[in-house]
Order: structure tokens, then sequence, then C-alpha cells
């Protein structure tokens, strides 16, 4: 499981930019001087970052522009303590960094909370494609393990304790041990991470401040989700460009219960269940992920 791409050559290959006078991590790969790639958006996670896309990266970095960023309050990207965390700055973040990027067009692979944020995204392309408005285009989305939909989220412990009246003390009470723990849940009992996986995650987490002091604000996710699920859920259902899913099935929180519900909700669907893998197929199955990914770009491309 360990990345073909080193924690550390990750983050010497990436750059900064500045949103709202903070620092956020990236990287961009492949061929951006031909315009006729397509560019694919990669999306992460709570609570890691984009290195979680080391092991698809060279792939697709040999078929397509490719860009990743570390949100913020995520990874090697800043972490101000006194900050509003939401989804819908997420996906402002998003759109900022595409602009910068100059990229008008964007086939997005996300994950988990990578997830809401892209169905944001989807959402404000629907809204736009309405109205006639201008911006960046969504031409295809792919999700992994997420919570698509609140009444199909089976939160961790670790995740119900951080949403609490004590999320902040748990927080901020954050050790090493407990992260572990928590992590450790969502992937599948023959994919736990590596004690060094381990390591690069809690480097992550502990950058620039350190994720444990802000966890209970960034987890508010969840109570956006039940908030903002019709807007959200719609945008899946009335998506007007391709869909898939890419689900590992033995995922606690958002697994094959998920996909079965998306199954039943969003017309023609379209999905693909990893069964013998938990949270993060990208990292327990990140071969047959990349193949999935592919595999739905090519029946795009010949549609």
């Amino acid at each position: 499981m360990i990345p073909p791409i080193s924690l550390e050559d990750w983050r010497k290959a990436g750059q900064t930019f500045s949103h709202r006078g903070h620092a956020i991590f990236h990287r961009t790969g492949g061929d951006w001087s031909d315009g006729a790639r397509e560019t694919v958006l990669l999306i992460h996670g709570f609570p890691t970052a984009s290195w979680d896309w080391a092991h698809q990266w060279e792939a697709l970095c040999a078929r397509y522009r490719v860009a990743a960023l570390d949100m913020i309050g995520f990874g090697f990207s800043a972490k101000p303590r006194r900050y509003d965390y939401s989804i819908q700055d997420q996906a402002d973040l998003h759109e900022a960094y595409l602009e910068h990027l100059g990229a008008a067009r964007v086939h997005v692979l996300a994950h988990d909370y990578g997830d809401t944020v892209a169905q944001e995204l989807l959402a404000r392309f629907i809204d736009r494609r309405g109205a006639g408005g201008q911006g960046v285009e969504i031409a295809s989305v792919c999700f992994l393990n997420g919570g698509l939909f609140p009444e199909q989220h089976r939160a961790t412990l670790t995740q119900r304790l951080l949403h609490s009246p004590i999320g902040g003390f748990l927080s901020r009470a954050m050790t090493r041990e407990r992260f572990e723990k928590g992590l450790g849940e969502g992937f599948g009992p023959q994919t736990q991470p590596t004690p060094e996986l381990y390591d690069a995650f809690w480097t992550l987490a502990t950058a620039h401040g350190g994720m444990p002091a802000i966890g209970h604000k960034l987890i508010r996710y969840i109570a956006e989700r039940r908030a903002t699920r019709d807007r959200w859920v719609g945008a899946l259902i009335d998506s007007p460009v391709p869909l898939r899913v890419i689900d590992g099935g033995l995922d606690p929180v958002s697994g094959r219960h998920m996909v079965e519900h998306y199954k039943a909700l969003v017309p023609d669907p379209d999905t693909v269940v990893i069964e013998d893998v938990g949270h993060y197929p990208q990292l327990e199955a990140p071969d047959r992920v990349l193949d999935a990914f592919l595999d739905f770009q090519s029946a795009i491309a010949t549609a």
C-alpha cells in the first residue's frame, strides 16, 4: 500500500497559491502546454490530503493534465484556527484554483469529503448552465466512497465524537494513537495501513499547526450535508454529465449500502463495487480504481 511517490517527494514537487490570504499547497502534472488534453481534477477526503492520489498520479499524468490541492485545513495547506470552514468555501477554493490554472473544463475524481465538494461544484455548474452563466465546465464526475446521501452516512465513533458538543476538547486532545484508531476504522480488515502509511498520514495531519486543533471545525460538513441535502442529492439526480461511483464495499461508513441507495435514486446509475476493500479504495486497491476510472473516461470519449 505504500504509494510509489514518497510524501517528501510529493511535497517538494508542489507549489502554493493564495486563498483568502492563506497558502494552499497544490500539484499539477501532465503536459499543460497541450491544449487538446483533457484535465482531471482530483479532490481528496477527510482527514487526509492530495497525496492520497499518489498511486494513480503518474498514469493519469501520462494521459491528462492533472491538478490536485490540499484543501484549506488539510495536509500541507494552511490550517488557520480562526476560520469558517465549510463545503461552500472549499468549492470556492477549487473554482479559484481552476481559474489560477486556466482550466475551463475538467473531469472530477473525488473521495469522501471531496465528494461533497464535487457535488457542490456540480450543482453550481447546473445552476450556471440553466442561467447561461460563465464558469468552469464540469465534464464528468467520478465519486469514490463518500457521504453522497446524509441518510446513508454511517459515521464512525471518532467522527460522531468530533461532531458532538465535546468535539473541540476531543480534537485538541487528539493523539497519534487515537488518530490511527479512527482512521483505521474505515479500512478493510485485510488492507489496513502500514506503519509507514500511518507515519505519512500523521505528518500531513500535524503540518502547519496541526489538524487536531481544528478537526471539530472541519467535521461540520456532516451537518452541512444534512442542511444542503436536497441541493447536493439533486445534483446527482439531475446531472447533465456522466457520473460513476467506484466504491469499496467493506467500508462501514459509505460502502455497499450507499451504492444500493445511489442505484435506487440516480437515473441510469453507473457503479463499480470493489468488494474486498474499505473506505480508501485508491489506497487499498489502487490499480483497480485506476482501471475503473480510465474505463469510465474511455466510455465517455466514445459515447
